[in-house]
């Protein structure tokens, strides 16, 4: 019998003059430009290349290992993950120019008119119909690809306010991912605290429902009073139902992904059922796929501005993931751990340190999956030695993680869908920056405070059954093992 070979030990820590403060310093230059950028009212990501640019630049600068921190940075960008947004977003953008271009927004207009949904109205039904979504499939990043491009340029027509609007798109990709039990947030919170996805998502009702409500109440009092713009006041009938049978588009899309099926797929799928919808339909002509410009000696395609559109958000993820991937190699995620860990001596003093270790954590890593996997053993033995369930445990830690990375401008869904409010810009609607967008998802603000609410006051404190209690009786596994 062989003996299994032994595991590889760690790599060293990447380390930085000054220590745990130069390691953190490029981090706090990209958070000081992005709050910069951010209160001057930069209007799309692109702004944030520089600076991130210029962090990276820092920690090269001040780091011991000049090639580790290059080798690091670059590992961090070729992960899988990384490729597979970098591919969504593109395809994505692909997508949505062919709908823009067959009038799929004037159809949504022509049905928002027929319906009587105007203003507040409107933003109300953008949230539902993307808390839907989202809850369905159980993708945040998918519903705000998928729904913002489309439902965003729609509201010119109907006179939504733009930063109410995408943030309410916003919201309800939240809201979905905060719910769902096919949520990789979800599935990561219960894991780590080994307790059963279902009890899991119907304590968390108690949080996500009454901050759904305030999203949608928001969104019916503030969503109205945009600008209708002159060229569709004027028209006696704003919309053209012409490209109504679009709307089979998403439905494919969206139900792939009902069926588990990749997103790509799903991506590449609606791109074609346009094609096949569109062309014999008149709805797009086949030289805008693919014609030659003499005077720019250029090529000209909706398949290349659909590309472009993505390039921003793109190369904003790139630059994001490599600078912290320096900042885990650093080891300042443990560390982090390390001093919390044991502080706790109640109930509700053990929740404010899991509530913060994991605050810290995605504010540091900006994703929300790894920082419940950074934070979930320390969540689960510190709630074990003060009588915390399993089912609190892992609802501090997921309500948490969707309330930060959908409301700071430096987060890929803030980014994400302010960079979905260009496809507004032929229809009058204008762009809204990270900053506002993250400002206006009123439904992440109003879950914070749940949270609070949570820690603070003892709301749902006694939810779910003890550990002991959530083991099986007879095989005395774990249920959500």
């Amino acid at each position: 019998m062989t003996t299994p070979a032994a595991s590889a030990p760690p790599p060293p820590l990447l380390t930085f003059r000054g220590g745990l403060a130069g390691a953190l310093l490029p981090f706090v230059v990209f958070l000081a430009g992005v709050g910069w950028l951010g209160l001057s009212g930069a209007p799309d990501e692109r702004g944030f290349w520089p600076v991130l640019v210029a962090a990276l630049t820092v920690g090269l600068l001040i780091t011991h290992d000049k090639r580790r921190f290059i080798e690091t940075m670059l590992a961090g960008m070729a992960r899988p993950l990384v490729m597979l947004m970098v591919m969504a977003w593109s395809l994505a953008g692909i997508l949505s120019a062919l709908l823009g271009a067959s009038g799929f927004i004037q159809a949504l207009v022509w049905i928002a008119r027929w319906a009587g949904l105007a203003g507040g109205g409107y933003v109300a039904g953008a949230f539902l119909v993307c808390a839907v979504v989202a809850t369905s499939t159980g993708t945040s990043l998918g519903t705000i690809l998928i729904c913002g491009p489309l439902l965003y340029p729609a509201g010119a027509a109907v006179g939504a306010a733009p930063a109410m609007l995408i943030g309410a798109i916003l919201a309800g990709a939240t809201f979905g991912d905060s719910i769902s039990p096919i949520s990789d947030t979800t599935i990561a919170s219960a894991g780590t605290q080994g307790a059963d996805i279902g009890g899991v998502v119907r304590a968390r009702a108690k949080y996500v429902l009454p901050a759904g409500l305030v999203m949608l109440v928001a969104a019916v009092l503030f969503g109205g009073g945009g600008q209708i713009p002159a060229s569709i006041a004027a028209s006696a009938t704003p919309g053209d139902p012409r490209g109504l049978p679009m709307l089979a588009v998403p439905v494919v899309v969206i139900s792939l992904l009902l069926a588990r099926r990749h997103l790509l797929e799903g991506l590449l799928a609606g791109s074609l059922v346009a094609l096949a919808i569109a062309l014999p339909l008149g709805l797009i002509r086949p030289d805008q796929l693919l014609r030659i410009d003499p005077g720019s000696f250029a090529a000209r395609s909706l398949v290349i501005d659909g590309i472009e559109r993505s390039l921003g958000v793109v190369m904003f993820t790139l630059l994001l993931v490599g600078l912290v991937s320096t900042v885990e190699a650093t080891g300042a995620l443990g560390r982090l751990v390390a001093f919390v860990r044991g502080r706790a001596a109640s109930r509700r003093s053990a929740e404010f340190w899991i509530v913060g270790a994991v605050t810290g954590a995605v504010l540091l890593t900006t994703h929300s999956v790894v920082a419940i996997l950074t934070v979930g053993e320390f969540a689960r033995e510190t709630g074990l030695r003060v009588g915390i369930g399993p089912y609190r445990r892992a609802n501090l830690l997921d309500v948490t993680v969707c309330t930060w990375p959908f409301t700071l401008p430096y987060f890929l869904p803030a980014i994400l869908a302010a960079n979905a409010t260009a496809a507004g810009a032929p229809f009058g609607m204008p762009r809204v920056s990270p900053l506002a967008t993250g400002v206006h998802n009123i439904y992440s603000w109003a879950l914070l405070g749940m949270v609070v609410l949570a820690v603070v006051a003892g709301y749902g404190r006694s939810e779910g059954p003890s550990d002991d209690a959530s083991v099986h009786p007879s095989s005395g596994l774990k249920t959500g093992s």
